[in-house]
């Protein structure tokens, strides 16, 4: 199983936090929030993982190298100074993520959640994670219906930002500033979207208040 870690944006709300380090590298309970994400990666059996970087990406590269101490081979896909949004990231990282099913999640949330829990064959072309709306995103993003996604809904819940995709969601798409967010309504549209939810710890690492919070309640302020 391969992954790929969303880790090229500005962080511009982390702001002056992230004037002189890459959001992803901003630590949780002593740890930079991105190696929480790499060794609960290697706990579900993921062998190879691609990073995408951009703003002060030599950063994440020294910290952390080709993955040899966490045990996973690291490969990366540097986008410069002006990221490529998420699907963009994705698109041109897919001669680095091969055929099979991969799975992608943002470096900037913190959460228990067992990768090992996601299917290995999705029987769709995305299968997401929700979790319950936090206070900055009440309304939700999509509901859950019998196992799938669907744009309407009285109860929607938040994408977590961790999904199994299939290649082909991104095939024939072209290269560029892509955000996500689209292609995933129109999956949700076409019934080519499954989900499942997750109510285990979840925080979307989005402040330096809420960076703060989550150190206190880690112990580590």
């Amino acid at each position: 199983m391969m992954a790929m870690i969303l880790a090229a944006g500005r962080g511009v709300r982390m702001r002056p936090l992230t004037d002189s380090i890459p959001k992803p590298l901003l630590a949780v309970a002593g740890k930079p929030l991105i190696v929480h994400q790499l060794e609960a990666l290697v706990t579900a059996g993921v062998e190879k993982i691609i990073i995408n970087t951009g703003y002060l990406g030599d950063k994440i590269h020294a910290c952390l190298g080709i993955g040899e101490r966490f045990g996973v081979s690291i490969q990366y896909s540097d986008e410069g100074n002006t990221p490529l949004e998420t699907a963009g990231g994705i698109i041109k990282a897919l001669p680095l993520l091969g055929d099979a099913p991969f799975i992608v999640t943002n470096a900037d949330i913190y959460t228990n959640f067992d990768y090992k829990r996601l299917p290995r064959q999705p029987d769709f072309d995305v299968h997401l994670v929700l979790v319950d709306n936090p206070p900055h995103n009440m309304q939700g993003d999509f509901a859950l219906i019998d196992g799938r996604l669907s744009n309407k809904g009285r109860q929607k819940l938040t994408y977590s930002g961790i999904g199994l995709y299939h290649p082909r969601l991104f095939r024939n798409r072209t290269p560029g500033h892509h955000s996500l967010v689209p292609i995933l309504r129109q999956s949700a549209h076409t019934h080519q979207a499954s989900g499942e939810y997750f109510g285990g710890y979840w925080n979307d690492v989005g402040t330096p208040e809420r960076l703060q919070e989550l150190n206190k309640q880690t112990g580590f302020i």
